[in-house]
């Protein structure tokens, strides 16, 4: 193997220690896959006040660092731990900003004023870590708009500085409609020159654009899935960025989101009541009888159930599933147990429809990872009827889990489910194409007579989900393989410049 990479993880979310979607997902798991094969893989993230420091074994690492930022001077500290798979974890410590009941808003879901702020903070504090450290990165891989002024920073403050000047920057985008847009003031406090603040870097209509910004100065940039970066390019899909990333070309690209199946297994998963196996599926009866008395559902197993965990927003399409929800109920035998939360109106909504369907409808407004497990292994579906979805990971979960997702042909979810082919049987899920509560509602009553009137295909459909594999260790070569990229365009003289200790 060539030299080992030295990689710097900069994120504003990270699994186990917090989460609000698949960002901390990515950022828990890649690094480990990257150390199993060899190389220096570690964290930083903001210590947020829900962050439990004795169940973590977080420690302070460094007392007292101070980070000017924006002419303003922070006294901060570093703590530290060690994660699943021996991966080095620090945390930004500093109350003021992090402090807080949620993560980027707040209860009534308005954002920080000072975000910009914040995560700038997060993203001074990394450079300090590495110095702090010795630890010279080949490679600073930033998470969204939070921390993608580092690309700029690399390139226009610290492009001649001895320690930085060899790193390269890697910009992942997990959700475009996040874009970091906030009033042009805040660009005073990036420390960068006007002839940046223009309309094809951090300038948008007066305001900064931290995620336009970073697509520009990103060595190499790519989202999570390849049909989502096909969708990003276009003006439907780019959420106004489209021009900047079709102008990246080939410094663009897909990386498919894996999984963690030491986590989301059926075979040995913990969590749920029974294991089971593509074999052996009565694990999975029981699964489905002890999900129906937990949520409230008439003991039946020959009644279909369709599960549903996720946040109750637009973007996942549940207010075009409320539209047609009932209507689905009315005229088909079919149960759903529903957890999830979000705007309020539709934890309304949904929270009220196991009084109106009892028996038939149950709902939990919140967030259990062990409800997570049981809805997976228990549910005969999985429906995600998102509007647009970079990766999804649910859904990926559901196939190994043998419970067939339905979902919206989008980004992630269109890569990785095969449409069922009613004539022969073949695929692993089911899909719709157009956003739509009629789209919804004819899929799911396609679903149902398949379930009641094609068993066999049923079954089929089920042996098919259960040998999908979407691996780390596959996404993780093709992020060591992005990370070698952006080191030859950093240094285009030199492929893999990690710089051993002893220079």
């Amino acid at each position: 193997m060539e030299h080992p990479l030295k990689v710097l993880m900069v994120s504003s979310e990270c699994v186990p220690f917090a989460k609000t979607g698949g960002l901390a997902d990515v950022t828990g798991a890649l690094p480990a896959f990257l150390r199993k094969t060899g190389h220096d893989a570690r964290i930083l993230i903001p210590l947020y006040s829900s962050i439990d420091r004795d169940k973590y074994n977080i420690t302070v690492a460094f007392h007292q660092v101070t980070i000017t930022q924006g002419g303003q001077i922070f006294n901060c500290r570093i703590h530290e731990t060690i994660a699943d798979g021996d991966v080095p974890v620090y945390f930004l410590d500093f109350e003021p900003f992090f402090a807080r009941e949620n993560i980027y808003h707040d209860n009534d879901f308005n954002d920080y004023h000072d975000n910009p702020l914040r995560f700038m903070l997060l993203s001074g504090a990394a450079l300090e870590l590495c110095r702090l450290l010795n630890f010279r990165p080949d490679v600073i891989h930033v998470h969204d708009w939070h921390t993608a002024i580092l690309p700029a920073w690399l390139k226009r403050v610290f492009n001649n500085d001895p320690f930085f000047s060899r790193s390269a920057s890697v910009l992942t985008i997990h959700n475009i409609a996040y874009q970091g847009r906030y009033a042009g003031y805040y660009y005073g406090f990036t420390g960068l020159g006007e002839e940046d603040f223009t309309s094809d870097k951090f300038e948008c209509f007066n305001a900064i654009n931290l995620l336009k910004g970073g697509i520009y100065f990103a060595d190499m940039v790519n989202t999570v899935s390849r049909g989502y970066a096909a969708e990003t390019v276009t003006p439907e899909g780019g959420h106004g960025l489209d021009p900047f990333l079709k102008a990246r070309g080939d410094e663009y690209a897909g990386i498919i989101n894996g999984v963690d199946y030491s986590q989301w297994n059926p075979e040995t998963d913990p969590l749920i009541p029974a294991n089971f196996t593509p074999d052996d599926l009565s694990g999975k009866n029981m699964c489905k009888s002890v999900l129906q008395k937990e949520f409230g559902l008439k003991q039946d197993p020959s009644i279909p159930l369709i599960g549903i965990v996720g946040r109750l927003v637009e973007q996942k399409g549940f207010y075009i599933l409320s539209e047609c929800i009932e209507d689905i109920l009315t005229d088909n035998g079919v149960q759903f147990a529903i957890l999830g939360s979000g705007d309020k109106q539709l934890e309304a909504f949904f929270g009220s429809l196991p009084e109106r369907f009892p028996g038939r409808v149950g709902s939990f407004i919140g967030y259990s990872d062990e409800l997570a497990h049981l809805i997976e292994a228990g549910s005969d579906f999985f429906l995600m009827p998102s509007l647009y979805e970079p990766c999804g990971l649910n859904q990926i979960y559901s196939l190994k889990y043998g419970t067939l997702p339905i979902v919206r042909a989008t980004g992630g979810l269109n890569d990785t489910v095969e449409n069922y082919n009613k004539e022969t049987g073949e695929g692993t899920g089911f899909k719709f194409n157009e956003p739509s509560c009629r789209a919804i509602y004819h899929t799911v009553n396609l679903v149902l007579d398949t379930y009641y009137n094609r068993k066999h295909h049923i079954n089929k459909l089920i042996r098919s989900a259960m040998q999908q594999h979407f691996s780390w260790e596959d996404s993780a070569a093709e992020y060591i393989h992005l990370y070698d990229r952006a080191i030859e365009k950093r240094n285009p003289n030199q492929v893999n410049t990690a710089v051993p200790e002893s220079e």
